[in-house]
């Protein structure tokens, strides 16, 4: 019984933090709630309780920020991010638990020295075709472990976006990119009734952290938010690549 407790405490705990993160910070760290969910459960069966949260998130998270997106931007990272949604796909469909850990350990390695390395920051506007590498790269972490975020925020960051306009952006492209994953994760069995019904019981959390990450847009710093997100990415992806290797 105390780990059941522990289990929807942890699922509560994720999909509110994802939320925040969703609604408030460009999505970036809301990778983490995926990543924390699979040292818990089966990948692929975390990987289909958080899609429909996110997209719930996306929804909720689109009107406060309605038309307040960079078209061109988004546009692009849209149309690329889409077969890196089928490439996705591709490699899902025959990967076990274990490769799917350390995938998902690795882009969460890969999430923290991206951030951290201080030469990866970007210098001057990207061009249009980074752009579109950008997206092609983003399509397929967000299928394979909901971890879009980074590359978009590589080419966003560098466009000179206002803190509103890049958040405006970045909810409407994950939108559109978790709807294009939502079809093929259906076809490869992701979902299941067991996943739906623990959404259900998880829609007031995704509802509440959107909420909270509206309000925290303008309020929380980013240092402090994206400090601790980086330290739980770190332990995380270590612990997800030892128990696969192991």
């Amino acid at each position: 019984m105390a780990n059941l407790t522990l289990l929807y405490f942890l699922m509560a705990a994720a999909t509110v933090f994802a939320g925040i993160s969703k609604g408030g910070f460009g999505s970036g760290a809301a990778f983490a709630s995926s990543a924390v969910l699979a040292l818990i459960l089966p990948p692929a069966q975390a990987l289909g309780i958080m899609l429909p949260l996110l997209m719930l998130i996306d929804v909720a998270t689109l009107r406060p920020y309605w038309r307040g997106w960079s078209w061109p931007e988004a546009r692009l990272l849209i149309l690329a991010g889409i077969p890196g949604v089928v490439l996705g796909a591709a490699l899902f469909s025959v990967a076990n638990d274990d490769v799917l850990r350390v995938l998902i350990g690795a882009v969460a390695l890969g999430f923290v020295a991206y951030r951290l390395w201080p030469l990866s920051a970007p210098r001057g506007e990207m061009p249009l075709w980074a752009g579109w590498i950008a997206g092609l790269v983003a399509g397929f972490t967000s299928f394979v472990s909901h971890a879009g975020g980074p590359p978009v925020a590589v080419y966003l960051l560098s466009r000179g976006l206002s803190k509103t306009t890049y958040q405006a952006t970045t909810v409407l492209i994950f939108w559109a990119i978790n709807v294009a994953k939502a079809v093929p994760y259906t076809f490869l069995g992701v979902f299941t009734l067991e996943t739906l019904k623990i959404d259900l019981w998880l829609a007031p959390f995704a509802l509440a952290g959107a909420w909270l990450g509206v309000k925290a847009h303008h309020m929380v710093s980013d240092r402090l938010f994206f400090g601790l997100t980086y330290a739980m990415l770190f332990v995380t992806g270590l612990k997800l690549i030892w128990d696969a290797l192991t």
